[in-house]
């Protein structure tokens, strides 16, 4: 049986990365690596500047239509960015689930790594 320490204090479930933040800073990065501002992707994609900041921001989900602005005004496929989507997905689960403890018979915690991804996981992920 846990202590009463353990039981006033769950250790909480890692925190997994939202879908529209993980696609915000992948469209950002994408952004930001083609030296464009904010300004001149949102005229391109015909969106507003301040939308288009809060989709970066992670703070918007987005239509497919104006994904498809995006994609089209960044110059790039849909499938492009849903492999930058995927990779920082995985990067960030990864991240989240580095360590996981197993209480053993003796009532101690037994750390084990999580299982190994291959680099093309996030590829089958994105077709």
């Amino acid at each position: 049986m846990s202590n009463p320490a353990e039981r006033a204090h769950p250790q909480a479930p890692p925190r997994r990365v939202l879908l529209r933040s993980a696609l915000g800073e992948s469209l950002r990065r994408l952004r930001l690596e083609q030296g464009r501002t904010l300004a001149e992707v949102a005229v391109t994609a015909r969106i507003s500047m301040p939308y288009l900041s809060e989709v970066e921001r992670g703070l918007k989900e987005v239509s497919s239509e104006v994904l498809a602005a995006l994609c089209a005004a960044l110059g790039i496929e849909l499938s492009e960015l849903l492999v930058a989507v995927a990779f920082h997905i995985s990067a960030n689960n990864a991240a989240a689930t580095v360590l996981t403890a197993h209480r053993t018979a003796a009532g101690r915690y037994d750390v084990a790594a999580p299982p190994a991804r291959r680099a093309g996981d996030a590829y089958a992920l994105a077709a």
